[in-house]
């Protein structure tokens, strides 16, 4: 047993018996759903993580994002504790809560994991305390409130220099609304169900019928939805847009504001749900472009890539590497560079080895991956990122200039660049190298080749001509209302080739061109649909009788 000092009124210390510390528990604010807006202490400790005590569903996805891995199923998933609901589905109680965790505390450190700030408006206060009683240690580590999250997602400051000051309310059906007659801004939590109640006890309190309202549900969330209105109509209003909890109800001038600062429902692929046909490797990138827009991006792998059936040649072309046989090496994919590095960690090799080598890369992100493994590439094509513009500058073969005159072009299976006819017809020799294959990836879930099917994406992007293949392979041709962004002419050429209309292309074949193109095509959409007075919609929610088709 560990024992406390303590001061007494002759200013002399002496020694108390203090209980040992029996488990941990890190409080840990979950914020109102964005999983951006945890802190950087919530994520370290949801991925060291090995129980947590959860406040909601959704908070397994949570859990999942910031671990990074596939399934709410995989195996490197904490263990899941329902703190939100017993065992016959019934809301717990502060009481019962607190039970759970300080009984699953005491086996082993514990992360509860809870809405909003763990102690704005939520039940940490009562939990931590019966930690304390319990004598099980804890930390708090605050998290966004959903009372000034939610308001600033939907472009409305809950504070301006004219209006000072703010009330907020959980309406729990005790609450004597004259209290709050004057001209406050108030934040009004668990109201959406009684809130044309609320509304008509606030005007006989002395508040105008014309006083601004915004109910925003699902705040922070890609699937948030703000209903700007008045006291008067509120009732109506939400009923027409169907508004459920979970929502946060701001009363006041402040409202207003909305109009000119809303920024997140105004993303151009706001809500968009987009189908990212690629391998599991090169996804990342291309979803949090997307993500940055608004978009909710789904990523369904079309192709695995796997080592070459025959390792020799590659084997082979690697040794000649490092004995001097190649003038270049010419990498036309990050693919290609990957598979280069795993090959030299393989034979114990590093980058010295490319002393007195020349690079070429086809593109900027095939150099910036070249650059990750400490190399510069000595040749970037100046116009096209192709393999044609990486021959528009190709230097010919000079037999006084360069010493050797082999080139080692390290390539998937099925490359159809006519990359290596150039380089002969420049005066080079080729070793054109096998080093990895693309081989299509297993059919999706059902679900995801019926929401394929039926146009329940918004679109769908492709980044090369295999995806376009691949995708239609294994789960059928996208429906007519989908948007179709693709990467370039050639991946253009492919969709159109499906019986697939083009409706975007990337005016260079880059990730991030590709992306800021379909915002581009969905700022467009937007503004155009707001200037014929219509309301904004996404394409899945309509649907054209036409299929959009390639005439015969």
């Amino acid at each position: 047993m560990t024992r406390a000092k303590t001061s007494t009124a002759t200013g002399t210390e002496t020694e108390t018996p203090a209980r040992a510390r029996v488990g941990w528990v890190s409080f840990v604010g979950a914020g109102p759903g964005d999983p951006e807006l945890l802190t950087v202490r919530a994520v370290d400790l949801l991925r060291q993580a090995e129980v947590v005590v959860t406040e909601s569903p959704e908070h397994a996805e949570l859990v999942r994002v910031v671990r990074g891995l596939a399934s709410v199923d995989d195996e490197a998933m904490p263990e899941l504790v329902d703190g939100g609901f017993g065992e016959d589905g019934q809301p717990l109680t502060h009481a019962a809560r607190a039970k759970v965790v300080v009984k699953h505390a005491k086996k082993g450190p514990v992360v509860r994991l809870m809405t909003g700030d763990p102690f704005t408006y939520a039940s940490g206060p009562e939990e931590a305390q019966a930690c304390a009683k319990a004598g099980v240690g804890f930390e708090i580590v605050p998290g966004v409130s959903s009372v000034s999250g939610v308001p600033a997602y939907a472009g409305i400051p809950l504070t301006t220099k004219d209006h000072r000051e703010v009330a907020v309310v959980t309406c729990d059906g005790t609450v004597d609304w004259s209290r709050y007659a004057d001209d406050r801004t108030l934040v009004l939590l668990s109201g959406v169900g009684q809130v044309g109640e609320i509304a008509k006890q606030l005007v006989a309190a002395g508040r105008p019928a014309t006083t601004p309202v915004a109910v925003t549900r699902v705040g922070t969330t890609t699937e948030q939805a703000t209903v700007t209105t008045t006291l008067e109509h509120v009732a109506a209003d939400c009923r027409a847009a169907r508004m459920a909890p979970p929502a946060v109800i701001v009363v006041g001038k402040v409202v207003d504001l909305r109009e000119t600062l809303s920024w997140f429902e105004t993303k151009p692929l706001f809500g968009w749900r987009v189908l990212v046909p690629r391998t599991k490797e090169q996804a990342g990138s291309l979803s949090a472009g997307l993500r940055g827009y608004g978009a909710v991006p789904e990523e369904v792998p079309t192709i695995s890539v796997e080592p070459p059936r025959n390792p020799q040649q590659m084997d082979k072309a690697v040794r000649g590497l490092v004995e001097g046989r190649y003038e270049w090496i010419a990498f036309t994919s990050v693919n290609a560079v990957k598979a280069v590095r795993e090959k030299f960690e393989e034979y114990g090799l590093d980058a010295r080895a490319f002393s007195g080598l020349k690079i070429a890369a086809v593109g900027d992100k095939t150099a910036a991956a070249i650059a990750a493994w400490g190399l510069r590439a000595d040749l970037v094509p100046s116009g096209e990122q192709s393999a044609a513009g990486l021959l528009e500058d190709w230097p010919e073969y000079d037999e006084q200039l360069d010493p050797i005159n082999r080139v080692f072009l390290p390539r998937a299976d099925i490359a159809t660049e006519n990359l290596v006819a150039g380089l002969v017809d420049l005066g080079w020799e080729c070793d054109d190298v096998t080093a990895y294959r693309t081989v299509r990836a297993a059919p999706p879930a059902a679900p995801v080749r019926d929401a394929i099917k039926t146009g329940k994406f918004d679109a769908v992007v492709f980044t090369s001509s295999s995806t376009v293949r691949n995708l239609v392979g294994i789960a059928g041709k996208p429906h007519a209302s989908t948007v179709i962004a693709v990467i370039g002419p050639a991946t253009a050429k492919t969709a159109e080739e499906h019986g697939l209309r083009v409706d975007v292309m990337a005016p260079k074949p880059d990730v991030d061109v590709l992306v800021d193109a379909l915002a581009d095509f969905g700022a467009s959409r937007r503004a155009a649909l707001l200037e014929a007075g219509q309301a904004v919609t996404k394409p899945s929610d309509r649907k054209t009788s036409a299929r959009r088709r390639k005439a015969e």
